[in-house]
């Protein structure tokens, strides 16, 4: 993991709302959990998918994904590990190298994302993506 999350103090104060995982520029970036694509497209110049998680309740947890070159449209339906885009160059606001940001909301409340993953693999060091052998 390059940064943490940092929730801010108020809702448009400083902070890091979401989680950034070293990765290269054209790797694939997968969802973790089944659910609804309410977003993919770009926001102030970067590429962004949203997944809105199924069976998390209401309002429905939704994951985010910066960076990233979309292959996913709104209204698709994702299973855990598919495939919802590939990630982008970063850009100049964002990681010095490659790295996928990854943000988690219920409504209008930033939490972290980190807390989707089982604890015993947060005890495991540091997060990185690796290629799936024999993925489609």
């Amino acid at each position: 993991m390059l940064r943490g999350w940092e929730p801010p103090a108020s809702a448009y104060g400083p902070g890091h709302r979401g989680v950034d995982l070293a990765a290269a520029p054209g790797s694939p970036v997968r969802t973790v959990a089944a659910g609804r694509v309410s977003f993919a497209g770009t926001v102030g110049g970067l590429g962004v998918v949203s997944v809105e998680l199924a069976g998390t309740g209401a309002p429905p947890l939704r994951i985010t994904f910066q960076s990233v070159r979309a292959s996913v449209h709104k209204g698709d339906e994702v299973a855990p590990g598919d495939v919802v885009g590939f990630l982008s160059e970063p850009g100049p606001r964002h990681c010095a190298r490659g790295c996928l940001h990854w943000g988690l909301r219920r409504g209008e409340t930033y939490l972290d994302p980190l807390s989707l993953m089982p604890p015993w693999l947060l005890r495991r060091g540091p997060s990185r993506l690796l290629p799936v052998p024999d993925a489609p």
